[in-house]
């Protein structure tokens, strides 16, 4: 699909806003939990985020800067136990993210010395906008950590 001119389907020409919106609906559908739906007000947002000259491609870049990142992750080896992450984290891990696996966060205590996982269940990729208040929550309650910590 060229999203920068026009794009054709079953041979009719489509604007290229159209193609932008199917393809931005199509990701946000397979890649959200099984009970989200992205309301119109906010795709239209999204359109018209990703909308402006370069902003798609910018996008596409992004991914495409990962690519092979996986591979190499999953033959990562952990590292010393003094080298560990010690800032204290929270890990959000959904259920139905098509990215991150859960069975992946079974390194977490590898790589992070003071970890928290917590499984947000029936929701997808996108956390803050799926799980706003729990999202929210787990920032609040790490600031209240850090700022109990230094009393």
């Amino acid at each position: 699909m060229n999203l920068a001119g026009e794009a054709r389907r079953s041979g009719r020409p489509r604007r290229p806003r159209r193609a932008l919106r199917d393809y931005l609906r199509h990701f946000w559908s397979h890649w959200s939990g099984p009970s989200f739906t992205l309301d119109a007000g906010s795709l239209d947002h999204l359109v018209s985020v990703y909308g402006p000259p370069g902003a798609f491609t910018a996008s596409i870049g992004w991914y495409r800067a990962g690519a092979g990142s996986v591979a190499r992750s999953l033959g990562e080896a952990p590292p010393a136990r003094e080298d560990r992450i010690t800032v204290p984290t929270t890990v959000l891990w959904p259920e139905h993210d098509p990215l991150f696996p859960r069975d992946w966060s079974d390194r977490l205590d590898d790589f992070f010395h003071d970890v928290t996982l917590d499984f947000v269940d029936r929701v997808g990729h996108f956390a803050p906008v799926e799980y706003p208040d729990r999202f929210a929550a787990a920032i609040s309650e790490a600031i209240n950590a850090a700022n109990s910590a230094q009393q």
